[in-house]
């Protein structure tokens, strides 16, 4: 199976410069034959992005970082800050390590960085193992966390906590980075043929190890909330 495609597809994810959308529509027309739902999933997102770069990072920063709609780390998304998330990020920075693939300043469970490994890993029952046990459960949590209710009982704790919400960037559909990371569970879904478990995973009471994103923030909302100024770094 042919996998170089995946490179392509962690920067659809990456942290947006000036030419993200050329690099946009040379994957849609990579994507148009052999996955022609994901190459329509990336020209919609491509044609609902802001046009400014600056605008476009805004965009990326309010999704995946401050005030976020979910995260890009596998590993939080899956186990939260649980003892199994730090022994995931051992074994994939053994993996990056090992298959020469840089992780720049993101860790090891970052999204990007664990499509770019995809193509590097020679052990095909790894790779089967990291698709349907790690991959697709994440990219499933991860669009969940784009359904209205979820964004809206989100939004409800950052203002509770910060007293104000962050402008949504300037965008039409400030919850279309959820159309990129469709068009990666598409491709995924077509490679390794995990519709069916897929099917399965959908009932999320079935998979009580998965940690749940909306919760994490609240938890760690009243963590900052109660923690000593002293031992926080806050002022007193």
């Amino acid at each position: 199976m042919n996998t170089a495609h995946y490179s392509h597809l962690a920067e659809l994810l990456d942290f947006p410069g000036p030419e993200f959308a050329a690099r946009g529509r040379a994957l849609s027309g990579l994507l148009r034959e052999s996955h022609p739902d994901a190459a329509l999933e990336v020209e919609h997102f491509l044609d609902a992005i802001p046009r400014r770069t600056l605008d476009l990072q805004e965009l990326h920063t309010r999704t995946f970082d401050v005030q976020s709609l979910t995260t890009l780390d596998i590993g939080y998304v899956l186990f939260g800050d649980d003892y199994k998330r730090g022994a995931l990020l051992s074994n994939l920075s053994r993996e990056h390590a090992q298959a020469d693939n840089d992780c720049g300043g993101e860790l090891a469970d970052h999204l990007p960085n664990v499509l770019r490994l995809i193509p590097k890993l020679k052990d095909r029952n790894l790779l089967e193992e990291l698709v349907r046990e790690l991959l697709v459960p994440a990219l499933m949590l991860m669009i969940r966390e784009f359904d209205p209710e979820r964004i809206g009982k989100k939004n409800a704790s950052y203002e509770k906590h910060y007293k104000t919400l962050i402008d949504a960037a300037r965008c039409d559909d400030s919850t279309v980075y959820r159309r990129a990371l469709k068009a990666v569970l598409d491709v995924v879904a077509r490679d390794f043929q995990v519709t069916e478990m897929m099917a399965k995973l959908s009932d999320w009471g079935g998979r009580p190890q998965a940690a749940d994103f909306l919760g994490l923030v609240q938890k760690e909302m009243d963590i900052e909330r109660h923690a000593n100024p002293v031992n926080s770094g806050c002022d007193a």
